[in-house]
């Protein structure tokens, strides 16, 4: 009888030390604590993603660049200039004056050559 009451209770301790161990956490309160913090962090890239594209561009238009036809995609410093000009000259100007810019780390070139009305 002792046997069977000591067995019992060793088992209702293994039990309780398990499920304490296994216990559900609700993934809600992770999720509201660092939700904000990674969208803010994620919508304040986007920002600086954006202003790093303008800038570019407008440093381009300055540099004598037609930007009408150019996509400059910015992520974390690295540019890729996307497009086309219509002076083969262009290619090369542009991507020297996108590295000029304040906080463009690497400049990818991806300008093509078009003829006006191709």
């Amino acid at each position: 009888m002792k046997v069977n009451n000591i067995l019992k209770f060793a088992s209702g301790a293994l039990i309780v030390i398990a499920s304490v161990n296994a216990w559900p956490q609700t993934s809600e309160s992770a999720d509201t604590s660092t939700a904000p913090a990674a969208e803010g962090s994620a919508k304040a890239a986007r920002q600086a993603n954006r202003a790093l594209s303008k800038k570019v561009l407008r440093a381009l238009s300055k540099g004598g660049v037609s930007t009408s036809r150019i996509n400059v995609i910015a992520k974390g410093g690295a540019v890729t200039l996307a497009g086309s000009v219509t002076d083969a000259s262009n290619i090369d100007k542009a991507a020297e004056i996108a590295k000029t810019v304040p906080g463009v780390t690497s400049v990818k070139n991806a300008l093509t050559f078009k003829e006006v009305g191709q």
